[in-house]
């Protein structure tokens, strides 16, 4: 466990906005209730047919699995991402930023034989970085950095730290440190109040050109398909619209869409 007092955790606190328009009589009172319910159906209904979509062929068409490795975890984790140059050493402050953090695991879950993380990012498609150990490369990193937990409970522990970092961005930092070479180091630090911790190290390798051409096609067939398959679902719903209620139909297509509706 080292301590480091240079790190400044992200501002990363979102203002919560609310609009509630005074009413002057109990029917309009109830009408904008009726509103916000069917706003809410409408919300829950977008999320339920956007569940409704089998993506498993695309997902299976992932590079990253092609070893034999499955997803564990998959999701977007607030970073600071740093670079070090290697006379003035890393910045005081880096950018936050919005890092996709996938966990690959090989093997059983209780005795898998490899771990492979990968960072990606939406705001630079060649941002692509991996971690890989096995358990050997494990011990060294438990021998130098005095850690207290086995290689079958490394995934968990990861996952745990990055959840933790969504959840308490102010408690918990994910810190990027990026260099000339291609290496980087991501630092989970606690923030204890009267000084910052670092919990655990792991050491990063910017992938190979071909690697992140195979992501990049990767990424852009994936949600070409998704496209094509909710386009589709439309087509179909229309098709049904049109012979049930063509007056409905009439009016969806009249009504433009809502922005800023999200799930």
């Amino acid at each position: 466990v080292h301590s480091s007092s240079q790190r400044r955790p992200p501002s990363a606190a979102a203002d919560a906005m609310s609009f509630a328009p005074g009413a002057t009589g109990q029917g309009q009172n109830l009408m904008r209730s009726s509103g916000t319910l069917e706003e809410q159906r409408s919300v829950q209904s977008n999320a339920s047919f956007l569940d409704a979509f089998d993506f498993t062929a695309i997902e299976e068409m992932d590079p990253s699995l092609a070893e034999g490795h499955r997803v564990v975890y998959d999701r977007e984790v607030p970073f600071e991402l740093r670079v070090q140059d290697a006379e003035i050493g890393p910045q005081e402050v880096g950018t936050l930023e919005a890092i996709r953090c996938k966990i690959l695991a090989l093997g059983e879950e209780q005795s898998p034989q490899h771990c492979r993380i990968e960072l990606t990012s939406e705001n630079d498609l060649f941002f692509h970085y991996t971690h890989s150990v096995d358990e050997h490369g494990f011990r060294a990193m438990q021998e130098h950095q005095k850690l207290m937990i086995d290689f079958p409970d490394y995934v968990s522990v990861v996952i745990k730290m990055l959840n933790n970092c969504i959840k308490e961005p102010h408690s918990y930092l994910a810190v990027f440190v990026m260099q000339r070479d291609g290496n980087a180091r991501l630092d989970f630090i606690q923030n204890m109040e009267y000084k910052f911790v670092e919990l655990l190290s792991c050491d990063f390798v910017a992938s190979p050109e071909e690697v992140v051409r195979q992501q990049i096609t990767f990424r852009y067939n994936s949600v070409k398909s998704r496209l094509a398959l909710m386009q589709a679902r439309l087509q179909d719903i229309n098709a049904l619209v049109k012979v049930k209620n063509p007056s409905l139909l009439l009016q969806l297509q009249k009504t433009p869409p809502r922005v800023g509706v999200k799930r």
